[in-house]
């Protein structure tokens, strides 16, 4: 194939979509990216834990959750505020990430110079984005009602991680009790589900 042809049918394509819309729809993925990373710098190094669960008396399955834990002396997002403390920062950074995306999106939808597809694609991930806070609000307050003292759920796409405070690991029945509460709110089966624990 002439390498001068696919650059042409390359430059073509991109002349086609516009440089206004491929702007648009690179903002909307670096949105949806941002809000992801901001879990993982939240949350993610909690996940790695030597713990084995499975190990642990009587409990011989993990229902397929992935599981992790954070102890208020030994983990590095520890502050002297305590568990309290990182419980408040991830929401409101999770919180502050969703409203970044929303703003973003909304602009897509008032800009007139915005193709039809394109503000569609927009109005649709705003949809995304409530369904996936309102139900992560109904996971918190199911979970807390088990008897936890503080919970965070976070849905991206097929997967939901959730921190709870708890002293030490989760029981079998605290495990399939966390995951029937996501999977009624949200569909998604234990093996998209990641449960961190973290100490008071």
């Amino acid at each position: 194939m002439n390498v001068k042809k696919v650059f042409t049918s390359i430059g073509d394509f991109f002349k086609k979509m516009g440089k206004r819309n491929l702007i648009i729809a690179g903002a909307v993925i670096m949105i949806g990216l941002a809000v992801y990373l901001n879990w993982i710098f939240f949350a993610g190094d909690a996940a790695d834990d030597s713990y084995q669960y499975d190990q642990s008396a009587g409990m011989t399955t993990n229902y397929g959750t992935t599981l992790g834990t954070g102890s208020s002396t030994g983990n590095q997002n520890s502050t002297s505020t305590g568990s309290s403390s990182y419980f408040n920062s991830v929401q409101i950074s999770r919180q502050k990430a969703r409203d970044e995306a929303l703003e973003v999106l909304n602009s897509v939808v008032d800009n007139e110079n915005a193709t039809d597809q394109v503000k569609a694609e927009a109005v649709a991930e705003i949809r995304q984005i409530a369904s996936e806070m309102e139900n992560e609000a109904k996971i918190e307050s199911l979970i807390k009602t088990k008897g936890y003292a503080q919970c965070v759920a976070v849905i991206s796409g097929e997967n939901v991680s959730i921190v709870v405070q708890h002293e030490g690991e989760l029981s079998a029945s605290a495990l399939a009790q966390i995951n029937a509460i996501v999977y009624e709110q949200t569909g998604i089966s234990p093996a998209g589900v990641s449960i961190i624990t973290r100490e008071s």
